[in-house]
């Protein structure tokens, strides 16, 4: 008897992440000149009113309640500009340009890279950013380091822009506005060594089953004699780097008082810097570092529109689950 596949196939393989901070390969061409990613906190979720003013809801001009995930934004420096030329391998990197300026704790990381002149011939310009989180109170001093992409019409535009950045901070406020899409790439919570019923959704077998109950009836069959790799075992579960495109921003702001809950954020504390809040999830756990980017699958249909809040909950999240 025929049935579907038991456990998803979206993701093959399930690979690990390399790291905590997702890594990103593509950035979406813009016009505007002005970096396209920005490394980021997440603290946690509340809960917001907002004003609905889509046209085509059913709850259009009222206010509705949506759950927001608060994210911290302290400010990021640059620490470098690399330039690439295009090959038939890709994009090779022809020429670095570094900050001579950095934060201590950078030094203690990486060091500082030997500088080469900036070539007269390339095809695009990245910046070399890295966070601040001494600034936020998740507890780590060390930054996370990243080589994000910068818009604009030319490669020489963009390499004037980079060279006006080097050395100086950038604000959240300065690459998004609020009412935008972004897409969020992160890395998901790590799970360990997990069984197939909790992997791939298996069904539990009979109470009376032989060996197990929690598991698979069998690895295949007799021929083509090898296990397919559809078939669900057991393994480590979780630590994958996501992408989530899309994601509605509802309020950028330097305030932190308006968004810190009552006794703090359950397993982060008090947001001390600037913050966004993304309306919905967003992938990873607590404290843990995202990559926010310029929308890479924009909806053709989609508007800005500035967003009205009414209400955000500050009440403590203690206890509840």
């Amino acid at each position: 008897m025929h049935h579907p596949h038991r456990g998803g196939m979206q993701f093959w393989p399930r690979r690990r992440a390399a790291r905590a901070l997702a890594k990103v390969r593509n950035w979406a061409q813009h016009k505007d000149v002005k970096p396209e990613g920005f490394i980021a906190y997440k603290a946690g979720m509340t809960h917001a009113f907002v004003m609905d003013k889509n046209a085509n809801s059913p709850t259009k001009g009222m206010e509705v309640s949506r759950a927001v995930t608060i994210i911290e934004c302290p400010p990021m420096k640059v620490s470098g500009i690399r330039f690439y030329k295009n090959s038939n391998d890709g994009l090779k990197l022809v020429g670095e340009v570094f900050s001579s300026k950095v934060d201590k704790e950078l030094k203690r990381k990486t060091g500082i890279g030997k500088n080469t002149e900036a070539p007269k011939e390339f095809d695009d310009v990245r910046l070399v950013v890295y966070s601040q989180p001494k600034l936020t109170g998740i507890g780590k001093k060390t930054p996370d380091v990243s080589e994000i992409g910068i818009g604009g019409s030319t490669p020489a535009e963009k390499a004037e822009h980079a060279k006006t950045l080097l050395d100086k901070e950038i604000k959240i406020s300065e690459i998004f506005k609020e009412g935008q899409l972004i897409d969020v790439h992160g890395v998901s919570k790590g799970k360990g060594f997990q069984g197939t019923v909790k992997r791939y959704g298996v069904k539990r077998r009979q109470a009376k089953s032989e060996k197990t109950i929690r598991g698979i009836g069998t690895l295949g069959s007799w021929h083509p004699n090898r296990v397919l790799h559809t078939v669900a075992q057991p393994g480590k579960m979780g630590f994958h780097q996501r992408t989530e495109y899309n994601k509605l921003i509802y309020k950028i702001s330097s305030k932190p008082e308006e968004i810190n809950q009552d006794g703090g954020i359950t397993h982060f504390g008090n947001v001390k810097s600037d913050y966004v809040l993304i309306k919905g999830s967003v992938v990873g756990v607590k404290k843990r570092a995202v990559l926010l980017s310029q929308p890479m699958r924009q909806k053709a249909k989609f508007k800005q529109v500035q967003p009205e809040l009414t209400y955000i909950s500050t009440a403590s999240k203690q206890g509840l689950r």
